[in-house]
């Protein structure tokens, strides 16, 4: 299969990413409104690796007491933060600011 980008989307390089994607145009940018806003990739991260750990515990808390419904559902939670926190560590190994 051959690996075709979206026309008019231009391939993005780390320099991209480093000096900032652009933002969306803000009718209100030199009058008042909110700042910009950026990604917090950093928190993201330790909010993952927080819910990883915790939905981990609890798991094995809940089969460890006879409660198998919760210990699966803490199971899926944790696979859930670990694929985001597999996201987010691509993301900012790409260059992404945050």
């Amino acid at each position: 299969m051959e690996n075709r980008r979206e026309e008019g989307r231009p391939h993005r390089t780390r320099a991209d990413y480093e000096r900032g994607l652009p933002d969306y145009h803000d009718p209100t940018a030199g009058v008042g409104g909110a700042a910009p806003t950026y990604s917090a990739l950093t928190l993201r991260a330790v909010l993952a690796v927080f819910g990883l750990v915790f939905a981990g515990g609890a798991a094995w808390i809940g089969f460890a007491n006879g409660l198998p419904l919760l210990g699966w559902a803490m199971v899926v939670v944790a696979l859930i933060a670990l694929v985001d926190l597999a996201w987010v560590l691509h993301r900012k190994r790409r260059g992404e600011p945050g």
